[in-house]
């Protein structure tokens, strides 16, 4: 009994120090990132277009790639979902459970998970060539719907799993069909549809690679598909190989700023599952 008393506080403390060292590099990159752009991040910067010499330390801003990555982002989270959601509804109500498809579908959905960005890109990017297309908005939406699918049916699939077979044996029994089943079904996965999504939106929005071969870059705002679009990530990459030391701490406010983001959108996630987590049968 000792014994095990003593090894409860060693596992206890392992514990406590993992998560301290997590805690402390989120801590060390927000100072880093705080520290070096705060000064230089400002409203001019957020609403401006890049001036004639921007990338030489003088005037502008970055919102051409605050609205470009919105557009990106909004575009293939629309897109996502719309080609997402059926997937986990096949996989989870119209296949039997322990259907040999389902299990190498899932099998492929998480190989693709694990893929790097750049791959993507680079496949985007052979894709865009062979049908004559430039680096536009358009490519950019395509890259980043293919890399965020695998997060989305991946995520929404392990929540639907887990809503009682028991459920969908009810609907039946009243005489609904599977169609109205997925009904009952996306009510019950609904905070994971949400989580999934801004897990998505947060990979989404921090990618460079793949938007780098099909987004291409540009100091003004598209207005249509086939026009680039310029992008937080990138607009950090280039602005930090300048040897100019102004563009530089401006690189880290465009990243501190990306972070604001992606820590918005957890939160936001941790609320909108809470509030969805309400109407789930457990």
């Amino acid at each position: 009994m000792k014994w095990k008393f003593i090894e409860e506080k060693i596992v206890n403390v392992l514990m406590v120090i993992a998560t301290l060292i997590v805690f402390g590099f989120f801590a060390s990159i927000i100072w880093t990132i705080g520290k070096t752009g705060f000064g230089s991040l400002s409203w001019e910067m957020i609403t401006s277009l890049p001036g004639g010499g921007f990338y030489l330390g003088k005037e502008g801003g970055i919102l051409n790639a605050i609205v470009g990555s919105l557009m990106v982002v909004g575009g293939s989270t629309v897109l996502g979902l719309l080609i997402s959601i059926p997937i986990v509804f096949y996989l989870n109500v119209y296949l039997k459970k322990g259907s040999r498809l389902a299990y190498f579908t899932r099998l492929s959905f998480d190989v693709l998970f694990g893929i790097p960005s750049i791959v993507y890109g680079a496949f985007a990017f052979t894709v865009m060539i062979f049908f004559g297309l430039k680096t536009s908005l358009l490519g950019g939406i395509f890259v980043i719907t293919m890399l965020i699918i695998p997060i989305f049916v991946r995520s929404m699939d392990e929540v639907a799993k887990s809503v009682p077979r028991e459920l969908l044996e009810a609907t039946y029994s009243l005489g609904a069909t599977k169609w109205e089943s997925c009904k009952v079904v996306l009510r019950q996965i609904a905070p994971g549809v949400a989580t999934a999504t801004l897990l998505s939106i947060g990979r989404a929005i921090g990618d460079a690679a793949g938007v780098l071969f099909t987004a291409g870059f540009t100091d003004n705002i598209p207005t249509s598909l086939d026009q680039p679009a310029a992008t937080l990530p990138l607009s950090v990459f280039f602005q930090l190989s300048s040897p100019i030391p102004e563009v530089r701490e401006r690189a880290y406010a465009a990243a501190l700023l990306l972070t604001i983001i992606v820590l918005v959108l957890s939160l936001a996630g941790r609320i909108i599952t809470a509030r969805f987590s309400k109407n789930r049968i457990k």
